[in-house]
């Protein structure tokens, strides 16, 4: 049994054959022949190549958290989620949230902290997701939308917020849950009093 500890001790599986059945500029579909360490052999072992993901919780100053709402075809539901976008340009994933957020919302901030990163679903997919909390976040623009996109701004009480998360009373992305545990740890290791719904 392993005490938990940060270091792997299980070898990386050895791809035996790897071909692409399908790409556009969202993402690939790759099948995998691999051979585990076992010397058991997978095949085929679909993994889906995708760009990073970024997402903030931006918080204005009269602490209400900006959400956007869109229907999601692959759910079937209209839901209302945190900015988030694909992190598919040059440059550090702050750039892109700060253009995700802008765009999608037209609010800014000058207040960023880096919440950190996790793989969004290690098993099939590639990429990482990087999470930012965006604090004093104003409007400064109206929001700039792709021809793909169908989006409503909405400015809710962070208080409310969290209490209808913890009622099951609203729905998020399981990458966004991940997002508000990490904003948690946050708002306990900085004590920062604009995060203290965090700690109710």
């Amino acid at each position: 049994m392993s005490d938990g500890s940060k270091t792997a001790t299980i070898a990386p599986w050895q791809v035996i054959d790897s071909k692409y059945n399908y790409r556009d500029r969202w993402l690939a579909l790759r099948s995998d022949t691999v051979r585990l360490p076992n010397g058991r052999v997978l095949a085929p072992y679909h993994v889906v190549e995708q760009p990073d993901w970024v997402t903030a919780v931006a918080l204005t100053p009269d602490g209400k958290i900006v959400l956007v709402e869109e229907y999601r075809h692959g759910a079937r539901q209209t839901v209302i989620e945190l900015p988030s976008g694909i992190h598919d340009k040059p440059g550090e994933p702050l750039a892109a949230i700060k253009r995700e957020l802008l765009e999608e919302t037209g609010f800014s901030s000058d207040e960023w902290t880096s919440l950190g990163s996790f793989f969004a679903n290690a098993p099939r997919l590639d990429n990482r997701v990087h999470c930012f909390l965006a604090l004093g976040a104003r409007k400064v623009a109206e929001p700039e939308l792709d021809d793909g996109e169908v989006l409503l701004t909405h400015e809710v009480p962070l208080a409310a917020f969290l209490a209808d998360l913890q009622a099951g009373r609203r729905t998020l992305h399981g990458f966004q849950g991940g997002v508000m545990w990490l904003l948690a740890n946050h708002a306990r290791r900085s004590a920062d009093p604009r995060l203290a719904a965090f700690l109710a």
